[in-house]
């Protein structure tokens, strides 16, 4: 028996007759499916699928007693009791196994699969995890003849420089690149060396070079935007990763949301510094529509977490550490009474660096951006005390998948994927992709620095 309390659906199939049956009906065409009695799903701790045993006639059922043995399996937290499989059932494989274990239609598997819109985290995690146990891999020779063959040609620009934010950024583009590139995609790459650094005349020269979609980091969205509304009046279309350019008519968009993400920091450093405290916001460029909202959050939400606290400057670095360590030094000194500060890009470490010339690890808290190896040893030893963190991996393996489903099959784009940001802290720092050696690369790759290896894979 089950432990309680448990719920029990019963669900029935349609009966298909027995081919005499089917003869004396006069029918000439078999149905598709196979009879089975019921499935009784009861669920509790973990669910239970019982299905019912055929009937084929009492003198077929007395055969299928004496040879017929269950099969048990176990999938993401299901464990299906198979008491008689029947031909038909061994058939049902890939995507429509999928839903059939993790009962929700076809479609929700395709949005899960392939990170689409529309579909809630839990949905999607279960969907996966019953992908993963199950050794379901996408057959993309079969996905390439549904779409007629069709061919595109996709513009990638995206900064090379912060490389610890970048590199992961690239890796997921380039990853799912590989894949759909088998779909008949060419991607044609123009990265530039700094957010809102030439992207106006990368942009021009992708828009030249006949794509028909451009992936863009809008570091410099005013500048961008007539271009964007431009490229999209003449059928290409822009989706921008992690930095939007909203005030434009690209198609779509893939990041997490600034303003909850500087809102999350404004909380955590609301709750660990003294009421009253002054903090500081270093941010890349205020330029940049990301940067400019998670000052925003932070502002607007660190005092309802602080009492009397307040926001005494917001410095920025463009993305330059020389830059970013002098204008540290310069706050801390014009400030000497600063309880904290808030890194609202991944450019930390002369932060950390400064802090440390002026003897304030651990007594200025710091809250960073996103994560990478280096910035191990200051969690260690409380330099840092939480950062918020972008998904960069999964940002770049979204937005490329956005941009194929359309060219080749015609999906719609969602107006904007955001995603959720997560809280780095020491307890749970060895859980992510970043904080994991790199392999270097092959010699005939290039460099270890992924940057670089991007360079031999830009189509001139």
């Amino acid at each position: 028996m089950l432990a309680s309390p448990q719920r029990q659906i019963t669900a029935f199939s349609p009966v298909c007759k027995t081919p005499e049956q089917e003869k004396r009906a006069g029918s000439m065409q078999r149905r598709p499916w196979v009879r089975c009695r019921a499935l009784t799903f009861a669920f509790h701790a973990n669910t239970v699928c019982r299905f019912g045993k055929p009937d084929h006639g009492s003198s077929r059922r007395e055969n299928a007693q004496s040879t017929g043995s269950p099969v048990t399996a176990s999938v993401a937290g299901f464990c299906v009791n198979l008491l008689y499989i029947t031909s038909m059932e061994k058939e049902r494989h890939g995507v429509h196994l999928i839903a059939e274990i993790a009962r929700v239609s076809r479609g929700t598997v395709d949005r899960a699969l392939h990170g689409r819109g529309g579909i809630n985290e839990a949905t999607r995690e279960r969907v996966l995890e019953i992908a993963r146990q199950i050794g379901y891999r996408p057959n993309l020779a079969a996905r390439a003849l549904s779409a007629s063959k069709a061919t595109a040609k996709v513009g990638v620009c995206i900064p090379r420089e912060i490389h610890f934010f970048y590199d992961e950024l690239w890796g997921g583009v380039l990853e799912e690149a590989e894949r759909v590139s088998q779909l008949g995609v060419e991607f044609n790459y123009r990265p530039i060396q700094h957010l809102g650094g030439g992207d106006v005349e990368a942009f021009q020269e992708l828009v030249a070079s006949g794509v028909d979609g451009i992936i863009i980091c809008a570091g410099n969205p005013r500048d961008l935007k007539p271009l964007i509304d431009d490229a999209e009046s003449k059928g290409i279309r822009v989706v921008c990763v992690d930095t939007d350019a909203s005030e434009s008519q690209r198609s779509s968009a893939v990041c997490v949301e600034p303003h909850l993400s500087g809102g999350v920091a404004g909380e955590l450093l609301g709750k660990i510094v003294p009421p009253g405290s002054k903090v500081a916001v270093v941010a890349g460029t205020l330029m940049a529509e990301d940067h400019r909202r998670k000052a925003e959050g932070f502002s607007e939400t660190f005092p309802k977490h602080c009492l009397g606290g307040e926001t005494a400057a917001v410095i920025e670095g463009h993305e330059d550490e020389e830059e970013t360590f002098r204008k540290t030094l310069d706050l801390m000194r014009s400030v000497p009474d600063l309880a904290g500060i808030y890194v609202n890009t991944v450019n930390c470490l002369p932060v950390c660096r400064a802090l440390a010339a002026c003897d304030r690890e651990g007594k200025v808290r710091l809250i960073t951006s996103d994560l990478f190896l280096d910035m191990c040893p200051y969690f260690e030893k409380g330099t840092i005390s939480a950062s918020i963190y972008h998904q960069p991996y999964r940002q770049g393996q979204i937005v490329v998948r956005l941009m194929a489903d359309h060219l080749i099959s015609g999906e719609r784009f969602p107006s904007i994927v955001r995603l959720s940001p997560a809280v780095v802290m020491l307890s749970n720092l060895r859980l992510f992709r970043e904080t994991r050696p790199k392999e270097p690369l092959p010699e005939h790759e290039g460099s270890p620095e992924l940057a670089r290896h991007f360079e031999m894979r830009i189509l001139d």
